[in-house]
């Protein structure tokens, strides 16, 4: 006698922000993936990090040196 079973694997996808957010995981689990954020909590979680650059830069001079050559960057391309 031979058993045969048959598992369709389904994806579940959840978002708690009314789609500007979403996760997927496997029926059953827990544990999910992001597949897609919300472009403008990235963009606040952006500037938040860059903050916590600058303030951690006081300390840092190899972090100051770059956040400079970027600052000279930005300011020699700002304007084409």
């Amino acid at each position: 006698m031979t058993i045969i079973k048959s598992i369709e694997e389904i994806t579940i996808f959840e978002s708690p922000d009314g789609g500007k957010t979403v996760y997927a995981r496997k029926s059953g689990e827990t544990e999910r993936t992001l597949i897609r954020e919300d472009p403008e909590k990235k963009d606040r979680d952006r500037w938040l990090e860059w903050r916590d650059i600058l303030e951690a830069s006081k300390d840092n001079t190899a972090l100051a040196d770059l956040i400079e050559k970027a600052e000279v960057i930005w300011r020699l391309t700002k304007n084409q």
